[in-house]
């Protein structure tokens, strides 16, 4: 390896306004007597617990457990023959669930929908497996309990949906209204609120055709027609961002074609490693105009000091600049109490692609050593070591050795 130098002498070169639920007619005492709740009649010991006392009791009792547990308790429990029907109990918890809705207790009320969810749906699967459903008595349910079943889970569906559009929980509220629609398909406010929620997080054709359906129901709906209204005007601020967006990667390409066509004219190397170094709004570019390929080139550098472990950034190293027009403001360096870091008193390289150096004269514009095509340019940066005078020779040389190393060399050329 052999160190080059380009000298100072070089020539220049995106149903309703606020849906209800399905409200109980009891009136609410108080908020903190609305989130307590009251259990099936069999359970009315329970009715001072709190919400989250009373549903670790229900989930020790198999018609209620969601989580299979260990309990000594089970076995006992299994042989308790609770009052109420399942219709029943699944009423009395849409009904202490409309009470929390009243007060804003969404996530209580959301809790009490689900157990009453629970209880109606395993009847519902059981129905779809072909098993006959009986009331605790054993009587088979007749056809109006069975319509009345799935009317209240229907109702459950829905109001739990209000629950989950109330928290932000939007894919849970169009599932809770895709299983409402499923037994009842002229549900409009499962159409309303899937709608809400769908148009939410931007899934707008999903939110315009559930609230298509739901208007052609009931033309005159003004929940729907309003929802109608938000979907045409997101769609449009859609549409508009999606165009913006085009036109700025399209305008991004551009430049982008210009950048590489500007440095293959001037013979400048290139090359991206798969991990750059984070830049933030930093890069090679044009300027002053990256629209116009008559721009010239300016290169984020990064000045290095190897024999005191410190570097400097210029953002924008101008291919006509020297080292001397930024080494004129760079110095003095904070660091450097011996002084010995002048514009005089320094001697600089580049690294070449063969592994050697290339000494850079102090005047010598920066695209006459690009332009030699020896210096690659690596993530768009580029790297200009600055050496004391009397550090310099020592420096080449074990910078010499250890690219030998790393190039499986046995010395330098």
């Amino acid at each position: 390896m052999k160190i080059e130098e380009i000298v100072d002498g070089m020539e220049e070169a995106s149903l309703e306004a606020k849906p209800g639920t399905e409200q109980a007619s009891t009136p609410v005492q108080d908020e903190s007597q609305s989130t307590k709740p009251e259990l099936p009649p069999g359970m009315a010991s329970h009715r001072k617990q709190t919400f989250d006392e009373i549903m670790a009791d229900l989930n020790k009792s198999p018609l209620f457990m969601t989580d299979m547990e260990e309990n000594d308790d089970i076995a006992a429990l299994q042989a308790l023959n609770y009052e109420g029907t399942p219709l029943e109990n699944g009423t009395d918890f849409k009904v202490r669930g409309n009470e929390c809705f009243k007060v804003r207790g969404y996530v209580d009320a959301r809790e009490f929908y689900t157990k009453g969810i629970q209880i109606l749906f395993l009847e519902e699967r059981k129905r779809a497996r072909g098993e006959v459903t009986r009331n605790p008595e054993g009587v088979e349910d007749s056809a109006e309990e069975v319509a009345a079943q799935r009317e209240v889970l229907e109702a459950l569906y829905v109001n739990r949906a209000a629950c989950h559009l109330e928290l932000d929980n939007y894919r849970s509220c169009w599932t809770d209204c895709a299983a409402a629609l499923r037994l009842n398909p002229r549900n409009l406010k499962a159409c309303y609120r899937s709608a809400r929620a769908l148009l939410a997080v931007d899934r707008i054709d999903e939110a315009d055709d559930i609230c298509a359906r739901g208007l052609s129901l009931d033309p005159g709906n003004r929940g729907l027609k309003e929802v109608a209204e938000r979907i045409v005007q997101r769609a449009r601020e859609v549409d508009a961002k999606n165009k913006r967006d085009a036109e700025r990667r399209a305008l991004l390409k551009r430049r982008e074609v210009l950048l590489r066509a500007a440095l293959k004219a001037r013979g400048i190397p290139t090359r991206t490693t798969a991990q750059p170094p984070e830049m933030g709004d930093t890069k090679l570019e044009l300027v002053p105009d990256p629209d116009d390929p008559r721009s010239s080139l300016a290169f984020p550098t990064v000045l290095l000091y190897p024999e005191h472990l410190e570097s400097d950034f210029i953002k924008a190293f101008n291919e006509t600049q020297t080292l001397e027009d930024h080494l004129s403001y760079v110095f003095p360096l904070p660091w450097d109490k011996e002084g010995v870091y002048t514009a005089a008193g320094v001697t600089c390289y580049v690294e070449t692609m063969g592994g050697g150096v290339l000494k850079m004269g102090k005047r010598v514009p920066l695209l006459k050593v690009l332009g030699t095509g020896k210096v690659e340019v690596v993530d768009e940066v580029m790297r200009i070591f600055v050496l004391p005078n009397d550090k310099a020779d020592a420096w080449v040389r074990k910078f010499k050795q250890q690219k030998a190393v790393e190039m499986g060399k046995g010395g330098g050329s």
